[in-house]
């Protein structure tokens, strides 16, 4: 998150934080542990009159953002989500909203789009696929040809709000070309399996398309042209991601800073010991790092930069390597304490944990950091 915001952008902050404070405080965040949504329908609606939802599409559509760079008011809101655990489709809901602004046509901006803007609707990008076909940017679902239409066939998992989206936004080749197509939950083929995750706020599944049919107009952009529309859409998830990662570190360090001056040990505050203070330190450049990587990302894809996914795989690299690794020593720190569910710390490391994994791992990141770097000495050459 930057240093210096402007005004608007504070504000809007702040707006977040205090809703978030007020409406999924941790008590409703327990309680809800075994609720098949995982957050309140009303939370959701009143956080997209908020603008959630709208930062990422055009005004032409009915979005806007509050500083008129939305994938940075993203951010914003992505950092006081870590910071809060808090619930919601943040992630995949602006996703499938952008690229319907981004591509969509008249009759799907004025259905879905429209219903994500009013906080009616939620869908979901349905493009990870299972192990093994679970490395970053591997697609294997497929588009056949069928009359008019066509047929949709493949496993996506996992789905982030897979049980409650109307509609999904999924990956699929076309002769071995990516394009994406907007199915609704309901379509013929269609099955969803709820999934357990590690994160108590959040909710996933796994959805098989068996031969769902899939109409001409259905199609998101063109026929086998999706690949500048999906890179795009995994920056803005990696953004989303990386930032509300450094939300949660945020809260992780600050709990346990706290902790370490209240809690004294032979008459001592446990911050006085030099090993815990080598270790804050460590955890410290940690957490500055990843502030830095995490607003680098949002930076670059927000003005298009040619690095811009070089530059999101590098904070998610960093950050998924030590943002569970700054938890877990905030864990050990508290003791005992620490790995009791009564204990909040849990809800900190539960975000960074799962979100470490999702949409590419740091060797997925670095992998792909390699490829961009050997594609650019090519072209150089």
């Amino acid at each position: 998150m930057e240093l210096q915001l402007t005004d608007d952008e504070q504000l809007f902050l702040e707006t977040t934080q205090r809703f978030l404070e007020d409406k999924s405080p941790v008590a409703e965040l327990r309680a809800r542990r075994h609720d098949p949504m995982g957050y309140d329908p009303t939370f959701w609606e009143h956080g997209v009159q908020l603008g959630w939802t709208a930062l990422l599409v055009s005004e032409d559509d009915g979005g806007g953002s509050i500083s008129g760079n939305g994938i940075k008011d993203l951010a914003l809101v992505a950092h006081a989500f870590g910071n809060a655990a808090a619930p919601g489709p943040l992630l995949t809901t602006n996703v499938v909203a952008a690229a319907l602004s981004r591509s969509g046509n008249a009759a799907q901006k004025a259905s879905v789009l429209n219903g994500l803007l009013m906080g009616e609707l939620v869908a979901s990008w349905a493009h990870s696929e299972p192990h093994p076909n679970d490395a970053l940017g591997t697609i294997t679902a497929t588009l056949t040809a069928a009359g008019d239409g066509y047929t949709l066939s493949g496993v996506k998992s996992p789905v982030e709000q897979g049980s409650d989206a109307s509609h999904f936004l999924v990956s699929a080749l076309v002769d071995g070309q990516p394009t994406q197509v907007l199915v609704a939950a309901d379509a013929a083929g269609v099955s969803i399996k709820p999934m357990h995750t590690v994160d108590l706020t959040r909710r996933f599944a796994e959805v098989r398309f068996d031969n769902t049919p899939v109409a001409a107009d259905d199609v998101v952009g063109t026929i086998g042209g999706a690949a500048g529309d999906i890179e795009y859409q995994t920056q803005i998830a990696g953004v989303i991601q990386v930032n509300e990662m450094v939300g949660a570190m945020d809260k992780a360090l600050d709990i346990t800073i706290e902790w370490a001056f209240d809690r004294y040990s032979f008459g001592r505050p446990l911050a006085s010991y030099q090993e815990l203070k080598h270790r804050f330190a460590d955890m410290k450049m940690w957490l500055e790092a990843s502030h830095a990587l995490a607003n680098d990302a949002a930076t670059a894809v927000q003005s298009g930069r040619s690095d811009a996914a070089a530059a999101v795989s590098a904070a998610k690299a960093y950050i998924a390597e030590y943002g569970p690794e700054l938890c877990q020593d905030c864990v050990q720190m508290h003791g005992g304490i620490g790995v009791t569910y009564e204990h909040d710390m849990h809800l900190y490391l539960r975000r960074v944990t799962l979100n470490a994994g999702l949409l590419g791992t740091a060797t997925d990141h670095r992998l792909r950091i390699t490829d961009l770097l050997e594609a650019a000495q090519g072209d150089a050459a």
